[in-house]
């Protein structure tokens, strides 16, 4: 049914189980996997904003985002070895996630999105705002959510 699956993952115990489902249909669909962790980009902290301890320069920052994110997309393939689901994974730095995600399934000729959701609802929902509601609300790819 779907050939290419693109999984997104933040490395919580939520989208680690989006990612076990994902790999799961992927391995009885025969299908390939595509998992995404999108970062922040470098943006400097405004003067007092933080301690100056914890301000780091942009290659700072930018090894420290991909070494976290390494980590969690490596999971995602030890998981995905021991099902023997072919594996991509991709870092992509973007301030709109939702664009993010959808820009790499569309970039990867992907037929279906999996993420997780957190379930939250009015004010919670409205004032944090949906990574999974704007992709849902933006894309023309199936989206399977996960809670």
């Amino acid at each position: 049914m779907y050939r290419s699956i693109l999984v997104v993952t933040e490395g919580t115990p939520l989208s680690r189980k989006a990612v076990k489902a994902a790999l799961r249909m992927a391995h009885n669909f025969g299908a390939k996997v595509t998992a995404l962790n999108v970062q922040p980009p470098y943006q400097p902290p405004i003067a007092g904003e933080v301690p100056a301890a914890f301000l780091h320069n942009p290659a700072e920052y930018d090894q420290i985002a991909r070494e976290a994110s390494a980590k969690i997309l490596a999971d995602v393939s030890t998981m995905a070895a021991k099902l023997e689901v072919p594996t991509t994974t991709v870092t992509v730095f973007d301030h709109s996630i939702y664009k993010a995600i959808i820009r790499t399934a569309k970039t990867r000729r992907c037929d279906l999105i999996v993420m997780a959701s957190h379930g939250r609802r009015g004010i919670r929902g409205i004032l944090l705002g949906s990574e999974t509601q704007k992709v849902l609300t933006h894309c023309q790819i199936p989206v399977l959510v996960h809670r």
